[in-house]
């Protein structure tokens, strides 16, 4: 393992970094939603509508991986991060805000399609963990930037700017790697076998976790939290995110990914009845503990059943965004009239609706069931 890891670290730091920094851009809408609203004249429903801009970019950025993905290096998104966070950062207005969280989007699409599955292939049978690992780094910025946006004194504009600064030196920072484009299979590739059930665990999965992070500070401010205290909450959420992807790095090999994502349903919907019943800053976080296993769980085991196609990891993540597209505009405009708890409990119902047919599907699928 270790000169697996000596083999491969450009690669592995330049992911890691690159993830740190997506976690920090990602992080930073939940938050900045009510500020948005504020300083650009937008209804909560319409603030939302930015959330779903940074989904559609990467739909975008993922589209375009599925042609040319082979030619793409990491330099290349960190340029397209780097000028759309700049974009919001430092010109005003809603044409750059929503054009600023298209581009970033973009490039943050095509960086999971750039890493994900390179990390994957590159360690072999501890591809899990390290994918678990290049994953886990994504949390880190997304807990510390909530405590950041509080610290600039609860301003977007600097906020962002700084994650424009974090992607230009990412983009010094990675060397030969960072140059690189995807390395050729070793052998042939297997049949491309796109599977509509597995896609759509991707939307839910995808879904949930844009409008956790997204929407879950306003669904907090509609209990009756404070915009303060919803973006402590959302870090803490991401401190719960980290710890589990974390601990999913020395136990990913001990159970089958499918069955992670399915046990995430379960705790997802437990928490989210609790969350809309009683203390929903501490079940929001309990949420976090679920989201943080959503992707691990339901990509390795798409990428077992679906083949080593070089436009698998392209579509498996493309249905992912269309849930992150999609969700967070339909919940936006039903948050001010379901109110927060409203929303915990929209969100259960998804987790056992994804719960009840992954059992269903599993039962179908016996390589569903094996191990990491």
């Amino acid at each position: 393992m270790r000169d697996l890891i000596r083999a491969n670290f450009g690669l592995l730091a330049a992911g890691v970094a690159t993830f740190v920094m997506m976690g920090a851009g990602q992080s930073l809408y939940g938050p900045a939603l009510p500020a948005f609203g504020r300083d650009l004249g937008l209804s909560a429903s319409a603030a939302g509508w930015l959330v779903s801009a940074h989904w559609v970019g990467c739909a975008f950025g993922v589209a375009f991986m599925y042609r040319a993905g082979a030619k793409v290096t990491p330099r290349h998104v960190l340029v397209l991060m780097a000028l759309g966070a700049a974009m919001i950062g430092f010109l005003p207005g809603r044409v750059a805000a929503f054009g600023g969280a298209l581009v970033f989007g973009a490039g943050y699409g095509m960086s999971t399609v750039v890493f994900n599955p390179r990390i994957l292939r590159v360690f072999g049978a501890r591809g899990t963990a390290m994918l678990s690992l290049l994953n886990a780094s994504f949390g880190i910025g997304a807990i510390a930037a909530p405590l950041v946006f509080v610290w600039l004194g609860s301003d977007p504009g600097r906020s962002f700017a700084l994650v424009a600064v974090l992607a230009v030196l990412i983009w010094f920072g990675a060397g030969p790697a960072g140059r690189a484009g995807a390395a050729p299979l070793a052998g042939p590739s297997g049949p491309f076998r796109p599977m509509l059930p597995l896609q759509l665990f991707a939307v839910v999965g995808i879904g949930m976790e844009a409008c956790l992070i997204g929407l879950g500070p306003s669904a907090l401010i509609a209990t009756g939290v404070s915009e303060t205290a919803a973006a402590q909450l959302l870090s803490a959420f991401f401190v719960a995110f980290l710890g589990a992807r974390v601990v999913l790095i020395f136990t990913a090999h001990l159970v089958a990914p499918f069955t992670l994502y399915l046990g995430a349903m379960a705790l997802t919907a437990v928490a989210g009845v609790l969350a809309a019943w009683m203390m929903p800053g501490v079940f929001f976080v309990l949420i976090g503990v679920a989201a943080g296993l959503y992707f691990p769980g339901f990509y390795v085991a798409a990428s077992r059943v679906m083949g080593d196609d070089p436009r698998t990891p392209s579509i498996i993540i493309a249905a992912g965004l269309a849930g992150g597209i999609l969700t967070p505009v339909a919940l936006g405009g039903l948050l001010e009239q379901i109110g927060g708890a409203g929303f915990f409990l929209v969100i259960a119902g998804a987790a056992v609706l994804a719960l009840t047919a992954g059992l269903v599907v599993r039962t179908r699928l016996p390589a569903l069931r094996l191990q990491g």
